[in-house]
C-alpha cells in the first residue's frame, strides 16, 4: 500500500556546518552562510565542557548533548565551537548543563577533535602520534599542513634510524606515515603533509648518506 499525501517522512535533522582551517596561531571558520570568522590563539584561553542545543525534530523540540570548545580572551571576548547536535544524545531535562550559545560554529566531530588536542595542549606536537598529526593535518592551512608533515617525517626517520642494526626490529619509514596515505585519498591538506614529508625524508636521508660518505673519505688510514 502506498503512501498518500497524509503521510511524509520527516525531515533529518542536520544543522549546516562550519569549515575550519588552522594556522598553528590562527583559527579561519567558514560559516555556512559565507562568513569568515577569525580568532588569534595567542593569548587565548581555551576550555571544553558539555552543553546541549535545543534541536527541532518531527515538528517538536528536543535537547541534544553537544561537546564544546569554548575560546576566551579577556573579559568580553568568547567564541564557542561545537559538535553537531544531530550526533549527540538527547540530553533529558533533569540533567543541568549549560546550552550552546545560538551563535556557536557547529563542526564535524572528525575536526572538532584534533581542533581541541590543539588547542588544549597549548599547540605542542611534541607528543602526537603519527595518527594524530595526519588528523590535524586534515584541517590545517596548505603551509601549516606541510609543516605537519615535515614534523612526521623528521620523527619517522629518527624512529628508523634508531632501530637499525643487529638484534632490533627495524621501523620502516613508510610504515609510520601510513596514516597520512590512508588519509590523504580523501583530505587534500594531508596529501599536501604527505607530499611536504617524503620531499622532507628524501632530502633528510640524502643529507645524511653525504655526511656518512664524508666521514670514510677524511677518516685517516692506520698502517699495518
Amino acid at each position: 500500500m502506498g503512501r498518500t499525501g497524509l503521510y511524509h517522512d520527516p525531515l533529518p535533522f542536520r544543522p549546516a556546518r562550519a569549515e575550519v582551517q588552522l594556522e598553528h596561531d590562527v583559527l579561519q571558520l567558514r560559516m555556512p552562510d559565507g562568513k569568515q570568522r577569525s580568532y588569534a590563539l595567542d593569548g587565548c584561553a581555551p576550555t571544553i565542557a558539555d552543553g546541549f542545543v535545543v534541536a527541532r525534530v518531527d515538528r517538536g523540540h528536543e535537547r541534544r548533548f553537544v561537546r564544546m570548545l569554548i575560546l576566551e580572551r579577556g573579559e568580553h571576548e568568547r567564541s564557542v565551537v561545537i559538535t553537531p547536535p544531530d550526533h549527540g544524545a538527547v540530553a533529558p531535562n533533569v540533567v543541568r548543563v549549560p546550552e550552546a550559545p545560538a551563535d556557536a560554529a557547529i563542526v564535524d566531530a572528525r575536526a572538532w577533535e584534533p581542533l581541541a588536542d590543539w588547542l588544549t595542549t597549548g599547540g605542542r606536537l611534541a607528543a602526537w602520534s603519527f595518527p594524530e598529526l595526519a588528523r590535524l593535518a586534515a584541517i590545517a592551512s596548505a603551509q601549516f599542513a606541510a609543516l605537519i608533515g615535515e614534523i612526521a617525517a623528521e620523527r619517522a626517520l629518527e624512529l628508523a634510524w634508531s632501530s637499525r642494526g643487529p638484534l632490533r626490529g627495524g621501523i620502516d619509514l613508510e610504515a609510520s606515515l601510513q596514516p597520512f596515505v590512508d588519509l590523504a585519498r580523501t583530505e587534500p591538506r594531508v596529501a599536501d603533509a604527505l607530499v611536504a614529508a617524503l620531499a622532507h625524508a628524501a632530502g633528510s636521508a640524502r643529507g645524511r648518506s653525504s655526511a656518512a660518505n664524508d666521514d670514510v673519505a677524511i677518516r685517516p688510514r692506520h698502517r699495518r
